[in-house]
């Protein structure tokens, strides 16, 4: 007996060393092949994670899962009223001092007669806009014979004859000396973002993601519908400062609500989604700026909506995602048979009872895991770096668009038109490329444009415009591409955190952009650009891919599993197939697929839909033979 065993032992290897002897190893270059490969694995993760399996038996994409992008994506078109309105609200006015003390000893002068008379006139014989002559007890016969000389600053205010609209500049007299207080708008704004992005995020992994979403509409409705109240440009600031933190408030709680209760493509096209309604909303908000003829009747438009919003927001539910991270197992089944029921489909019971708290307890976590978790520390620094970069850029182009004297309508709307297909766009990326490749193409063209701006002459000014309205329409892609692989990257239990983190980087590059091209006129703007885009391009590669995965939950998941992802896609597939088959598979690729699928051992396991194994030149596997068939 022993030495029968011993003779088939020595079989097996024989047969394994003759079978290496004739196999060679052969890349699959099959594109779609590879796909499908990566869609098996996804599929087999999805398996493995209840929650996935929960929520294919409620239904990937049902009447629940409509109403949820809905309601939570229908206030993006409205955000743009208070989040974008402030460039319209700030356009150039020509001013003139208030002379109508002339008017007492004149009444019926004409407004020409009246500034003709009390402002002094410049070289080119216009009027000086932030001087007059210094009032005088006279009649007017005796001022139209000896004329006033004596000058003085604008003392009883301003006036705007040739304004076509009412805006902050002509409301607040925002001019002669008052200028600053425009980017005193911008700074505080720039405040808003940087305190909502940390206070909302860490609200919204405290408290959930419903509750901090109806406070950021709440506040929409206070400050941005408010704002039209104001009496003072200080007041308008305080306002602005509020509608800020609220709106990146907005911004994270809903991608991370939305990401959390949908799976697979779902989540990337949903999140696109929400960018093209925020698109929709710019284009919207510049044509009625453009109608609009005063600024508090935009504030007004964009809050009266949110009534009937809050009012309807009872139909969504807390993310269950969230939920199980924080112990409240009975609550998350709850919601998901709720949203059964909208779906009209029915748990299998066995499936529910399946959903546990991660690692068997409440899993606690801090701000202070993005330093200590390698993984974490890895992710916000790599994607800060991204975004800061995205900001940067973003602002630094609508400034050169600025500088070549465009018009404020055209800087807005152009580039938003453009955004819809390009974000459109990254639904076939994300589906072909996965995220990290799609994120490093639109990168690359964004560096590809900015080199080409960097060594093209400012006198080619159609060309330039041409290239800053491309570089836009990138941009607009890596915007999307980034929240969705952001948030895939990032676990239940820290995602709003961590994208409040990373909004801080955009807050810095925002900053950096204004400050850098205040201070210079010169290309050096541009080649900050290409140099942040470069280093962008190196830090995204630290980070995984995540593909079609399963969103993790808990810190010690993501560390762990981040590493198996990087090994996942270190390697191409290679396939071993004997050398006499060869020519076949060269010359059709059908015999390829089958070739390579046969050669796929499959083994089955408990709770795996199905697991790949594709041999590699490297390892030499034994082949094992039956114990009741002869060798």
């Amino acid at each position: 007996m022993r030495e029968e065993q011993t003779s088939k032992t020595t079989i097996r290897s024989q047969n394994s060393r003759d079978t290496h002897r004739h196999e060679i190893s052969f890349p699959s270059h099959n594109w779609s092949l590879e796909m499908l490969l990566r869609k098996l694995k996804a599929i087999d993760a999805r398996k493995d994670d209840k929650f996935a399996s929960v929520l294919g038996a409620i239904g990937e994409f049902g009447t629940f899962q409509w109403r949820l992008v809905a309601l939570t994506f229908i206030p993006s078109i409205l955000s743009t009223f208070f989040m974008f309105s402030h460039h319209f609200l700030l356009t150039a006015q020509r001013p003139y001092c208030n002379t109508s003390w002339i008017l007492e000893v004149g009444p019926n002068l004409t407004e020409d007669e009246q500034l003709n008379l009390t402002l002094p006139r410049a070289s080119n014989g216009s009027y000086l806009t932030c001087l007059m002559y210094i009032p005088v007890p006279w009649d007017l016969d005796s001022i139209i014979h000896f004329g006033l000389n004596y000058t003085e600053t604008c003392k009883f205010g301003w006036i705007y004859p040739f304004a076509r609209t009412r805006s902050l500049v002509n409301e607040f007299d925002l001019v002669c000396g008052n200028e600053p207080h425009k980017e005193n708008g911008q700074t505080v704004f720039m405040s808003g973002v940087l305190t909502g992005s940390l206070l909302f995020g860490f609200l919204s992994d405290k408290v959930g993601r419903y509750p901090v979403i109806l406070l950021s509409l709440l506040g929409f409705l206070i400050f941005g519908f408010g704002t039209a109240f104001v009496n003072s440009f200080y007041q308008y600031m305080f306002f602005r400062f509020f509608v800020a933190q609220a709106s990146v408030g907005y911004a994270i709680c809903s991608v991370s609500l939305v990401m959390e209760w949908l799976v697979g493509e779902h989540r990337a096209q949903a999140v696109i989604l929400q960018h093209c309604f925020l698109t929709v909303g710019v284009i919207f908000l510049t044509g009625l700026a453009y109608k609009v003829v005063h600024w508090r009747l935009l504030f007004l438009l964009g809050g009266m909506p949110m009534f009937p919003l809050i009012c309807n927001f009872w139909l969504l539910r807390e993310s269950p995602r969230w939920l199980i991270v924080r112990g409240k197992v009975e609550e998350a089944k709850k919601v998901l048979c709720y949203a059964a029921e909208v779906n009209k489909k029915t748990i299998p019971l066995n499936l529910l009872n399946e959903l546990q708290i991660p690692g068997k307890k409440v899993t606690k976590a801090s701000i202070l895991d993005f330093y200590t978790n390698q993984h974490l520390f890895k992710v916000v620094l790599a994607m800060g770096c991204v975004w800061f970069t995205v900001s940067y850029i973003s602002f630094t182009l609508s400034l050169k668009m600025k500088d070549f004297g465009l018009d404020i309508y055209f800087v807005q709307v152009i580039p938003s038109i453009l955004a819809v297909p390009a974000r459109l766009c990254c639904v076939i990326l994300l589906e072909y490329l996965g995220r990290k490749w799609s994120l490093n193409l639109t990168l690359f063209l964004v560096t590809f444009t900015c080199l080409f701006l960097l060594f093209l002459p400012e006198e080619l000014k159609s060309t330039v415009i041409l290239m800053l309205v491309l570089a836009e329409f990138s941009m607009a892609g890596t915007v999307s591409i980034f929240f969705i692989y952001t948030a895939e990257l990032l676990p239940t239990v820290l995602r709003s955190t961590g994208l409040g983190m990373v909004s801080l980087a955009w807050a810095a590059g925002a900053i950096s952009s204004m400050a850098i091209f205040k201070q210079t006129k010169t290309q050096l703007p541009i080649f900050f650009c290409c140099l942040c885009c470069v280093l962008a391009l190196c830090f995204s590669s630290l980070v995984p891919e995540t593909g079609n995965l399963p969103l993790r939950d808990s810190i010690e998941y993501s560390s762990r599993d981040s590493f198996e992802h990087k090994d996942r896609n270190k390697d191409v597939p290679t396939v071993m197939i004997a050398e006499e088959s060869m020519s076949d598979v060269m010359a059709d690729s059908e015999v390829t697929k089958n070739t390579m699928f046969n050669a796929m051992p499959f083994k089955p396991e408990a709770d795996s839909l199905l697991n790949m194994t594709l041999e590699v030149p490297s390892r030499e596997f034994p082949v094992q033979l039956p114990e009741d068939q002869p060798p």
